[in-house]
């Protein structure tokens, strides 16, 4: 696929062995493919070193918004392009952002995603209207210090792609479990360095709050069981997040 603007494609990963070839045969638009790892424990950087187009870095994770703002430093190229590896690159999409950067008219690509949980297309839940910045100029952009739910913040216009992006983010419950008690233990220390307390209503109606919030206002009962497994989840890592928050103060009193 022919483009004049030379573009970086970037990821970072973890024990991402099953995914890694597939992934990096869909970033085959890209003049080349940046890989931060975080030590994985399987065969990731092998299999990612393996493809000729790709550098791999390895770096301790500390969170989300540093372990990318890396990746971006090590991009030879001003565009790039910054997937997850469970999001699905098709050719169709990757056609369209050559395209566009024939001729870029902003400094900043949104893409759509689609979500899907379990195998199933998640309509609702708040899911509906998911869209993330994945194409972008790197002298205008970088992302947030958050150390979770990172941003990119983009210092210009940006503008919206037309082709969406399938995001096959959560295999099975535990996947999905997993991943969301580790975003809570990120947010605990978040609140914990701004000096917030947990209190009873963290405990009792947050959670509470956030299950009816996703399953009712916003529509996850019309997603079925999985919309309400998605809410259930949803809302014990909320108090997961207070739980981890309490700990934190507990191990220095």
């Amino acid at each position: 696929m022919e483009h004049t603007v030379k573009i970086s494609a970037l990821a970072i990963t973890l024990n991402e062995a099953d995914n890694i070839d597939s992934f990096v045969q869909s970033l085959s638009f890209a003049d080349e493919i940046i890989i931060v790892d975080s030590f994985s424990s399987d065969d990731t950087v092998k299999k990612a070193r393996n493809h000729d187009k790709v550098t791999v870095y390895e770096r301790k994770f500390d969170n989300f918004s540093a372990q990318k703002n890396f990746a971006i430093s090590k991009a030879t190229n001003n565009w790039v392009v910054f997937f997850d590896l469970d999001e699905e690159i098709t050719p169709q999409l990757a056609k369209e952002i050559t395209t566009t950067l024939h001729n870029p008219l902003a400094i900043a690509y949104f893409i759509k995603r689609d979500f899907y949980f379990m195998g199933k297309r998640i309509k609702y839940s708040g899911l509906q209207n998911d869209w993330v910045i994945r194409v972008f100029n790197k002298k205008h952009c970088k992302y947030n210090s958050s150390l979770v739910h990172e941003t990119l913040e983009a210092n210009g216009e940006t503008a919206k792609l037309k082709k969406t992006l399938p995001h096959h983010t959560y295999k099975n419950f535990d996947d999905y479990a997993g991943k969301m008690y580790k975003y809570s233990a990120l947010q605990a220390k978040m609140l914990y360095h701004k000096k917030k307390r947990p209190t009873l209503y963290h405990f009792l109606f947050r959670p509470y709050y956030r299950f009816w919030h996703q399953f009712i206002l916003r529509l996850g009962i019309l997603d079925g069981k999985e919309g309400f497994i998605l809410a259930y989840v949803s809302a014990f890592s909320v108090f997961k997040r207070y739980v981890n928050l309490w700990m934190l103060y507990r191990k220095i009193e």
